[in-house]
């Protein structure tokens, strides 16, 4: 069972264990006459696959409130565009399928780059952009969800609880973040916001002075949870970031562009697991490494739209001041650990922040010397600003891919 903490200031939406699934369920269905709502998933085709899509599919198939899933396909050819396509059909919504990788999305692609508006990094940044594209472009959604596809601990009352803070109309929240305790196998995960978002923040403060920006962002209890959702008026102010600083990005444009009694945060889950990334100390560019530099790169450039000043001097305070923090809330980890029975292995947390607090030196440096660096994909308003008829030729590509599979499979059955 949750507490009942308020942090003062955005929402904290807890969960008491005192509703069934069924009742929100029932709630939602009644909701979705005034709010229609729609969820995007943001996947890879390897992910169909693995233990955890099917069971999310077949987990959305068992709501009857949804109008509408986006579903945005990376990194599959043909035949695995067509695989995943019959794969979907499970679904008992209608649903639209972005075939990133297809002959006619990638055009769009090559206008918008040839524009200098496109995402210039393939990633689940990218593939969000085009869904929330896409959403915009239907025109019927008013709450929006979105969550990862590698869930594994995925039950169809994280979905419920997700939108139910944006689709309630007597709510009014306009983006809700979910929140979850992220234990498995008899032990702690989420080393990136345990170990460096967390403490980095206190560090912040502490050399830069406390601001709102950071009060905000240290108000969520998951920084990097994946699972998110928010109402369509959103859309076309919305700026994507297309590295791993996604998550972090968000929230910084929510803090920008929205009054914080408009947002929540809310339980999602008594467990949760998914995908773990490698920490990869000998590779800069991948894995937890690359995702603590780019996390860290967006806290920099955000502050510094704040008016704070960087330079060396500054980066080597902040990662001194952040190690001392990162240690102590690694024995804070350790004592919680031990005291619900988990097992803690101080030597690989120790390492990890390490290699954090090299990080926070190495996103310093490309902060200073690539200042002309713009990971924001550009937001939709822009996009119908330059290419008015963008959003429309995205659905009609969308539309058009996804009707050629519906009429293989109709001629596949007639043959059968």
């Amino acid at each position: 069972m949750g507490d009942f903490f308020q942090n003062g200031t955005i929402a904290t939406l807890h969960d008491f264990g005192s509703r069934t699934t069924a009742e929100l369920e029932a709630e939602l269905k009644l909701f979705s006459a005034y709010r229609p709502m729609e969820i995007i998933l943001p996947c890879l085709f390897s992910e169909l696959e693995g233990d955890a899509l099917p069971n999310i599919v077949e987990e959305i198939a068992c709501t009857d409130y949804l109008n509408h899933v986006v579903v945005g396909l990376d990194r599959a050819d043909r035949d695995q565009y067509e695989y995943a396509y019959e794969f979907f059909t499970r679904l008992k919504q209608p649903f639209s399928m972005l075939w990133n990788d297809g002959p006619r999305l990638k055009a769009l692609q090559h206008e918008l780059e040839d524009k200098g508006l496109g995402p210039t990094e393939a990633g689940k940044g990218r593939n969000v952009w085009y869904c929330i594209g896409m959403i915009n472009a239907r025109g019927k959604a008013d709450a929006v969800g979105l969550h990862d596809c590698d869930v594994l601990t995925y039950d169809r009352r994280l979905l419920a609880r997700l939108l139910y803070p944006v689709a309630n109309p007597n709510f009014s929240f306009e983006f809700c973040k979910g929140y979850y305790p992220r234990v498995a196998d008899g032990k702690m995960n989420g080393r990136v916001n345990r170990l460096l978002v967390g403490p980095l923040l206190m560090a912040l403060e502490r050399v830069l002075g406390p601001n709102e920006y950071l009060s905000f962002m240290r108000g969520f209890r998951y920084l990097l949870a994946g699972e998110f959702s928010f109402r369509r008026s959103l859309i076309p102010e919305l700026r994507i970031p297309s590295d791993w600083g996604l998550e972090v990005g968000i929230l910084s444009e929510m803090q920008r562009n929205q009054a914080s009694a408009r947002i929540c945060q809310v339980d999602l889950a008594n467990s949760y697991d998914h995908k773990h990334q490698p920490l990869s100390p000998e590779d800069r560019s991948a894995g937890l490494s690359r995702m603590s530099i780019d996390i860290t790169k967006v806290l920099f450039r955000k502050l510094a739209t704040k008016g704070h000043c960087f330079g060396q001097d500054t980066f080597r305070t902040i990662k001194a001041t952040y190690y001392r923090q990162a240690l102590d809330m690694a024995a804070f980890y350790q004592s919680d650990a031990e005291l619900n029975g988990l097992t803690y292995d101080i030597d690989s947390e120790e390492r990890a922040i390490e290699m954090f607090a090299e990080n926070i030196m190495r996103a310093g440096d490309a902060f200073t010397y690539v200042p002309m660096e713009t990971p924001f994909i550009p937001a939709w308003a822009r996009i119908n600003s330059a290419i008015p008829d963008m959003a429309f030729r995205l659905r009609q590509a969308v539309e058009a891919d996804n009707q050629d599979q519906r009429d293989r499979l109709a001629s596949r059955r007639r043959v059968a």
